[in-house]
């Protein structure tokens, strides 16, 4: 606990809440307006006062007393968000501003009062700023430490250093803010501050306990804590604005490389590496264009540079480098450049590991691959991510190198290390919440919060996973085809498998189906499916599929 107080400047606002009800919601501060939490008035309006509305009636009785009173719930999220424009005022005059609450603000009052020309100058600047910028009324009360500020804010009092305890003496008990506390003095006898600071301090503690210990400080003028001022964050962003629009490639290429050096420079400044990056750009027809680039490690300077010069080749030729629809080219060139580090975390020298963790060859690795990206492009460079899903094609996501390794969909896969075929099927759309399953495959995990795959299937996972299925037919030992009944009953046991216009092959071994009956309630997306495992003759595991009556070929097994 400090023992000498900092000499201390509070802003208050009276009657906050219904000022921000006003902000926010447009609720008239001019008329009888109370804030409610719990059924009690927190907060009221001069207009409720005069009519004898107080804090702490029931709404009932408020309204018993004022019956044109207006009545908004006391929403501390509205109240913080209407006083940060209060807080930014102060800030563009002083430094160090701690929110003690919304509606009041403290500052060590030292500084302001050498540049501002003394105490209450500053305190009369601060209370002109603060009107003029965000058309608010305010009090500033300055003293010994935050408590005693706060209460001679509420008189507009600036009190003189060393005489806050002389201050607080006559204050009521009930100034403290702890009501329980308040009224069991009173019925002790101790009516004032300075009757309570008298008490020693011993026994207050064994009496009324660690609060009531807290109190007794207060109470004597001795804040228990010092100012905790809010930093402001640093702006680091790099701006770069050019005379002649960037129309080419090559010019983006050119600006992307110098933008992402001096980013990497300010960051590196301040010990921090970003690991996600926000590319905006405004072209000379007032158009502006935004993306946000995600990456797995640590992003340097040529990473950056890259991501900057593959985004900008994106917008000034309309292709977003993969298949589909092109998006529009913008109609002018680029006049204005902004990289924001949209993430940034502490920068840490990377350490060779005993086993090869992050070791020279991963090093190398990185940058083979990285260069390869610099060449071919942000797509060219691949890996999968394992994620949840019913399918081992569900399971799969291909991402570009380097960036973000996220799921697709929530929860581990089926089995570990499946080994989806160049150009597979990336995991998309359904959740497992809604979607209806069975079969004979093993619950998934519902252990650390993974959403379950009931349906999914058992292991062995594929060793590849067919980009497309192929198209097949399935016979028993009659010649006539295997077909499933709505009811997943299966017709006559499989015994001959033709692919596409190959040569039947026998069927030795088969096991299913593993039905499952996916967004059910779409129906322009929903899909019914049953899953078999079969062996060949030839050796040959293949996992089945029928869906709306045709048998396909989805995975070939190791």
């Amino acid at each position: 606990m400090t023992g000498s107080p900092i000499r201390t400047l509070l802003l208050w606002c009276p009657d906050w809440p219904v000022l921000a009800a006003e902000i926010v919601d447009g609720v008239p501060a001019t008329g009888p307006v109370a804030v409610l939490h719990a059924n009690r008035v927190v907060a009221c309006s001069e207009r409720a006062r005069a009519e004898g509305v107080r804090r702490g009636l029931r709404k009932r009785e408020a309204q018993g007393r004022c019956p044109q009173l207006t009545v908004v719930e006391y929403d501390p999220g509205r109240d913080a968000r209407a006083f940060e424009p209060v807080v930014a005022a102060l800030e563009e005059l002083v430094a160090g501003v701690e929110v003690v609450r919304p509606g009041a603000c403290a500052v060590a009052a030292r500084g302001p009062s050498r540049y501002l020309g003394g105490e209450e100058a500053a305190a009369e600047r601060l209370i002109e700023h603060v009107a003029q910028s965000c058309l608010v009324e305010s009090q500033v009360g300055i003293a010994d430490g935050v408590f005693a500020a706060g209460l001679a804010a509420r008189a507009g009092q600036v009190v003189a250093p060393g005489g806050t305890p002389a201050f607080l003496a006559g204050m009521p008990v009930e100034a403290l803010g702890r009501s329980a506390l308040a009224d069991l003095l009173r019925r002790l006898g101790v009516r004032t501050l300075g009757d309570f600071a008298a008490l020693p301090a011993g026994d207050v503690l064994a009496r009324f306990g660690f609060d009531g210990a807290l109190a007794h400080r207060l109470a004597a003028g001795r804040d228990h804590r010092p100012l905790a001022v809010r930093q402001p964050p640093t702006d680091l962003t790099v701006t770069s604005a050019y005379d002649e629009p960037i129309d080419r490639v090559d010019a983006a290429a050119f600006a992307a490389r110098a933008l992402a050096e001096q980013l990497h420079d300010r960051l590196a400044g301040h010990g921090l590496a970003c690991t996600r990056l926000g590319i905006e750009a405004v072209t000379e027809h007032g158009q502006e264009l935004h993306r946000v680039w995600r990456h797995d490690g640590l992003l340097t300077a040529a990473a950056i540079a890259d991501r900057v010069r593959w985004q900008l080749d994106g917008w000034l030729s309309g292709s977003n480098g993969r298949a589909g629809a092109r998006p529009a080219r913008p109609t002018a060139g680029i006049i204005r450049l902004r990289l924001i580090p949209d993430g940034v975390i502490a920068q840490a020298g990377l350490q060779t590991g005993l086993w090869g963790e992050t070791g020279e060859e991963r090093e190398r690795a990185h940058r083979a691959l990285s260069r390869v990206q610099g060449i071919l492009g942000p797509e060219a460079v691949v890996t999968a991510v394992l994620g949840g899903g019913r399918s081992p094609a569900d399971q799969v996501r291909l991402v570009p190198w380097g960036d973000e390794r996220l799921p697709a969909r929530p929860g581990p896969p089926a089995v570990a290390g499946a080994d989806p075929a160049p150009g597979g099927d990336r995991a998309g759309g359904d959740r497992a919440g809604g979607d209806r399953a069975g079969g004979a495959g093993r619950p998934a995990d519902r252990g650390g919060g993974v959403p379950p795959w009931p349906g999914r299937l058992p292991p062995p996972a594929p060793a590849v996973v067919l980009p497309s299925p192929l198209a097949a037919t399935v016979h028993d030992a009659t010649g006539e085809p295997v077909v499933i009944s709505a009811r997943l009953a299966v017709s006559a046991v499989p015994a001959r498998l033709v692919v596409g216009d190959g040569r039947p092959a026998e069927i030795v071994g088969w096991a299913g189906p593993w039905p499952v009956d996916e967004r059910w309630w779409a129906p322009a997306e929903a899909r019914r499916r049953a899953r078999f495992q079969v062996s060949l003759a030839d050796g040959t595991a293949l996992l089945l599929a029928v869906e709306s009556g045709q048998w396909l070929v989805e995975a070939i097994y190791d």
